[in-house]
């Protein structure tokens, strides 16, 4: 029984829950924030947004939550960045 309890600490240990909230009617497309994210973690969208730019969003996956995105926004309530809590 202790062994399950280890392997699912384990797992939610691996569960990063960080990740970045982009606004898609703030963003103008100008791609500073996939530019800078070291993960990846951001791509432009087909679609419009209300403004008639193609916008960013998160792929879902691989935020370290480092904030890159953040920094290198020129809109200043285009992009959040939620981190998960560090032990």
């Amino acid at each position: 029984m202790s062994e399950n309890k280890s392997l699912l600490k384990t797992s939610l240990e691996k569960i990063n829950l960080s990740h970045p909230v982009i606004h898609k009617n703030e963003c103008k497309g100008c791609k500073r924030c996939i530019i800078g994210c070291k993960k990846n973690a951001i791509e432009l969208c087909s679609e419009l947004n209300n403004l008639g730019y193609n916008y960013a969003i998160y792929k879902g996956e691989d935020c370290n939550g480092c904030g890159d995105c953040y920094y290198t926004c020129p809109e200043p309530l285009a992009i959040e960045v939620y981190v998960s809590k560090r032990k």
